[in-house]
């Protein structure tokens, strides 16, 4: 939020890595405080979440907003409006 940058990363424990950037327990994370979640996907196995995870790396700002925005967005639906 406080650059416009999105963390785009693979975890087993979503809630734990938030609550850990958040307290800034990563150098690089600790400088872009306050996270919050945009999109979560749960993947069938670590191999096709790391893949998944390299091509989202390779999304331009705009297409990473777009996808947030788009149907596709699980998290939007859960929370019912605008994750950004």
């Amino acid at each position: 939020m406080k650059d416009n940058s999105f963390y785009k990363g693979f975890t087993e424990n979503p809630n734990s890595r938030i609550i850990a950037y958040n307290n800034g327990e990563s150098k690089y994370t600790s400088l872009k405080i306050p996270w919050h979640f945009v999109d979560l996907e749960e993947m069938p196995s670590k191999r096709e979440a790391l893949i998944r995870e390299r091509g989202l790396k390779k999304y331009s700002h705009l297409q990473i907003n777009q996808f947030i925005n788009s149907p596709k967005n699980e998290l939007l639906k859960i929370l019912g409006g605008s994750a950004g």
